[in-house]
């Protein structure tokens, strides 16, 4: 005897954006290496070298990765950071 077997569909809310404050978008260029990319993100962005090694990646080849997200000024602290440190980022 084969059993029938139903599925049911549930309609669910998707949530369109989440707001998570102001990101710091850091840019691609042809003066820093990826090792020193890598380090000022573990540095000024907290991130682990994984993470920081993706974001680099992601950075060389789409041209732009948004890196941090949070509160405005700590945002623009960050941003500063980095660009004092000769990279390319802005916040949005």
């Amino acid at each position: 005897m084969l059993k029938e077997v139903v599925k049911e569909e549930k309609e669910v809310d998707v949530l369109d954006a989440v707001d998570d404050g102001l990101k710091v978008v850091l840019y691609n260029d042809d003066v820093n290496t990826f090792d020193w990319v890598i380090e000022c993100l573990c540095e000024l962005c907290e991130h682990d070298e994984i993470q920081a090694e993706q974001c680099a990646v992601l950075v060389h080849y789409k041209g732009k990765a948004v890196v941090k997200t949070g509160e405005e000024d700590k945002m623009k602290s960050i941003c500063q950071a980095l660009c004092d440190r000769g990279l390319s980022a802005v916040v949005e």
